[in-house]
């Protein structure tokens, strides 16, 4: 098979012309970010600008990208409202809250009341607690004044029939539980 030459069914593409299109292809898919720095040279970036470089100093954003919204001739001024107002059309409308951030606020609140409730509820408790020990104590008290024989069991299981000493010393506890408790 000397001298014969394949056919390969397709035109032949020199390599340097594939090359350079790839490169292009490659710079283009890469470079989304087109701008001019400090210094006037042209930036190219896959990555968004810097802060501090202005909006006119942008040439060419990525895919569709839609500008900002226009600023005023002085890119250094602060924002203006998207509706135009005066000094004596009042204050600026505040945008509506989004669905989410309602429900958000909805729950919250919710949960604020439940945990308002069960305080209450634990405070009622709490009181009808103190209301009862000290209805006790001031049962036990008359009970003590009234000179009445009382007994108590010891730990043995017997019992025993209190005197002065033992008076006086349940007499001060009962005092001190109706001082706690009875407000």
């Amino acid at each position: 098979m000397i001298g014969v030459k394949r056919y390969t069914g397709g035109m032949k593409i020199p390599r340097a012309i594939l090359t350079t299109a790839l490169a292009l292809f490659c710079i283009s898919a890469f470079a989304q970010w087109q701008w001019l720095d400090r210094d006037g040279r042209k930036v190219f970036s896959d990555r968004a600008p810097p802060p501090e470089i202005t909006e006119k100093s942008i040439l060419k954003r990525p895919g569709k990208m839609p500008p900002p919204p226009a600023t005023p001739a002085n890119s250094d001024a602060a924002p203006v409202a998207a509706t135009p107002a005066t000094a004596a059309s009042g204050p600026v409308p505040v945008a509506k809250k989004s669905e989410l951030d309602l429900k958000l606020e909805e729950k919250k609140k919710q949960a604020e009341q439940a945990e308002a409730a069960k305080r209450k509820a634990e405070e009622a408790r709490v009181a009808q607690i103190q209301a009862e020990n000290c209805a006790r104590a001031k049962q036990a008290k008359a009970t003590l004044d009234s000179g009445v024989r009382m007994s108590t069991t010891n730990a043995k299981g017997e019992r025993e029939v209190m005197d002065d000493a033992a008076r006086a010393a349940e007499t001060k506890r009962l005092q001190g539980i109706i001082a706690s408790e009875c407000k």
